[in-house]
């Protein structure tokens, strides 16, 4: 990989021209002695297009557990024994709480996230009451994570006050059915364009290191480019004992980098987040999430993992010489949602 190469492929994405299919296989072919190359690259692309400003989040887990799904790698299934016994919900005060606790960790999105293939009607006005009053805080960007929607749903999700949806499409359609075998690959991608008609963000990404190939890789990237999406949260696999996947073998660090890389020059318009398995698989190199192009990370707790301290990456920021952005309403196309209804009764 030569100077040339590098100008080029720097000056293209930064020109708002994303890597073609080609460039990204000939990007991913690289050998690890030309991964620097790579790395120097993407940071510049990563600092022109953000400047030193990072972006954290995190969720709450609402409710835990007794998924019918058959997702191989989630531990919430209640087809598989695993460390999730039961399932729990958490009180409404208790989880109002619990986002006000993650937002005091520098998060400027909070998501809160529900186990379970879709969420009922009911369930959507029960978590309306204290979306409504974490909005009413207006300090941190709210989220939902909460399975597959149908319109009207999205539709009321915006109106009691979501402003982003989580919905990860995981791996490519080709790889999909060798993961998940309840559910299709369409069912997310109609409830991604109801929740981007609705007027909510969209959250959707990735699981890697469940065996998928690079090609899944480039074609899921090159799917979430369609789907304009505005964030690309990328996770890495846990093995989760009890589940299908317990015994695949974690991916190497370098290899994890290079995915933040490749979905760096893909995707530059969107922000590239660092979620789930990133002190599992990166160890010492989380550092190293920046250079290879991300501009987000989650911080806090996952679901059913704990992650590290969170004063720990903080001052990983620091010592980068990186702010971490707080939230601001105004950036937010959905803050002024809740306005259009604030009774129940007409949202319901």
């Amino acid at each position: 990989m030569n100077n040339f190469t590098i100008s080029n492929i720097e000056k293209q994405v930064l020109d708002g021209k994303p890597l073609s299919p080609k460039q990204a296989r000939f990007l991913v072919g690289l050998e690890n002695d030309h991964l620097l190359d790579l790395f120097r690259l993407t940071s510049r692309v990563r600092e022109k297009l953000f400047g030193n400003k990072v972006r954290c989040c995190s969720i709450v887990a609402a409710k835990v557990g007794g998924c019918n799904q058959d997702c191989a790698f989630c531990s919430q299934s209640s087809r598989y024994k695993t460390h999730v016994k039961n399932t729990t919900t958490l009180e409404q005060d208790d989880l109002y709480q619990a986002v006000l606790n993650t937002a005091s960790n520098g998060a400027e999105s909070v998501g809160i996230v529900t186990s379970g293939h879709r969420p009922s009607d009911s369930q959507i006005e029960h978590w309306s009451h204290v979306i409504q009053r974490i909005r009413s805080i207006g300090s941190v960007r709210v989220c939902a994570s909460m399975g597959i929607v149908d319109r009207d749903q999205a539709r009321r999700l915006a109106r009691i006050g979501v402003q982003r949806y989580n919905l990860n499409l995981q791996t490519s359609r080709a790889f999909y059915p060798q993961i998940v075998s309840t559910h299709q690959y369409d069912d997310r991608l109609r409830s991604i364009q109801y929740l981007k008609a609705a007027g909510i963000s969209i959250c959707c990404g990735a699981l890697f290191g469940m065996g998928e190939t690079w090609t899944d890789r480039i074609d899921l990237a090159l799917e979430l480019r369609n789907l304009d999406v505005d964030t690309v949260p990328i996770n890495f696999l846990i093995p989760i004992n009890g589940t299908p996947l317990a015994d695949i073998q974690p991916l190497e660090s370098l290899e994890c980098l290079k995915i933040i890389a490749l979905y760096r020059l893909m995707l530059p318009r969107q922000q590239i987040k660092i979620a789930g398995g990133r002190e599992a698989n990166l160890r010492d190199l989380q550092s190293w999430i920046f250079a290879a192009g991300a501009d987000s990370f989650l911080i806090g707790n996952y679901l059913t993992t704990c992650g590290r301290n969170p004063e720990s990456d903080r001052q990983m920021v620091r010592d980068l010489g990186l702010v971490l952005e707080p939230y601001r309403q105004a950036d937010h196309i959905n803050d002024n949602a809740l306005d259009s209804t604030l009774s129940l009764q007409n949202a319901y």
